[in-house]
């Protein structure tokens, strides 16, 4: 186990570098000059050169990217172009709203979806299945940013169930922090519920037809002891692997959920940023969702050695 839990701990630290070199080079090359934002459109090219030199934009690519980890590796980004606020202190404020709104989704979309790919797959050929099916089809089809339009629609303005906008932290006030954060999340979980949904049927239909199922179910065992048991348990390995990439997938991809509920997360962070040419607050959050995304993945890695015992003997997934 630990040789398997050491081997997966190296692939992330390579994979961090790799993707440190991406970002730095990304944000690079996008068009515009943060120096010439900072100074203004206005400024003589005296003005410009000496916030390239304050800035580090004076110096070779190599010697910017050595800083630029050195100063990662103590959470050290810098200062915004922008605005001149620390820019650890703005993913501080930012990225708690994205990963409370990721990890509600999230909950939302496991439920959803493992009830309804076990509906599917233990009702196979008949109309749970298809209800379930269409369900899933509805929600791979319907883009996240129109349901999100209908949701405030009808859900908020219409029925006034929900607020249209706006953001109150759980830890504040736990009942109205969630009742914001619920329709955004339900708009994020219905999509990634229907990607689950249709993963755990596949792979409980696969487990459902194997020796050892129809052993248990020969002996004489409980309905629902061979479906949860048996069959569930033995299609997590996939189903867990699906929620992981999910769940990377939905801290990175909250902003346009956030622009829509005007929920000041990371997402809205980025838009800002991008537009401005605020070169440490892209490096630093693109750095940090993707930190998140392998660290999620790793951690599913190693769920692998509690949910399948093979991992834990071989040290390998298999």
């Amino acid at each position: 186990m630990l040789q398997y839990v050491f081997h997966r701990a190296w692939q992330s630290a390579v994979t961090l570098v790799l993707v440190s070199l991406v970002v730095f080079a990304g944000v690079r090359a996008l068009p515009g000059d943060p120096a010439t934002v900072m100074a203004g459109q206005q400024a003589d090219p005296a003005a410009v050169a000496a916030v390239r030199a304050e800035l580090g934009l004076d110096r070779s690519l190599p010697v910017q990217y050595l800083d630029f980890a050195r100063n990662a590796l103590t959470g050290d980004f810098g200062r915004s172009i922008r605005t001149g606020t620390p820019v650890r202190h703005m993913i501080r404020v930012t990225l708690p709203v994205t990963v409370q709104l990721a990890v509600y989704a999230m909950l939302i979309a496991v439920l959803i979806g493992v009830l309804g790919g076990t509906i599917a797959a233990v009702y196979r050929g008949r109309w749970p299945e298809w209800l379930v099916n269409g369900f899933s089809l509805v929600g791979l089809s319907v883009p996240t940013f129109w349901l999100g339009i209908l949701g405030v629609f009808y859900l908020s303005v219409g029925l006034g169930w929900f607020p249209a906008s706006g953001y109150v932290s759980p830890f504040d006030h736990p009942l109205r922090g969630l009742h914001f954060l619920t329709l955004p999340a339900l708009v994020l979980g219905v999509t990634h519920a229907a990607v689950v949904q249709r993963q755990t049927r596949s792979s409980m239909v696969e487990t459902l037809t194997a020796d050892f199922v129809r052993t248990a179910r020969a002996k004489g065992l409980a309905p629902r002891t061979v479906i949860l048991r048996y069959g569930l348990r033995n299609s997590l390995i996939v189903v867990t692997t699906v929620i992981g990439l999910q769940l990377g997938l939905l801290i990175a991809g909250t902003v346009v959920t956030e622009r829509i509920f005007g929920l000041p997360g990371i997402g809205k962070l980025t838009l800002d940023s991008v537009f401005s040419r605020d070169y440490p607050v892209i490096q630093a959050v693109v750095l940090v969702i993707a930190t998140s995304y392998i660290v999620i993945n790793l951690l599913v890695d190693v769920l692998y050695t509690v949910i399948d015992p093979r991992v834990r003997v071989s040290g390998r997934a298999r």
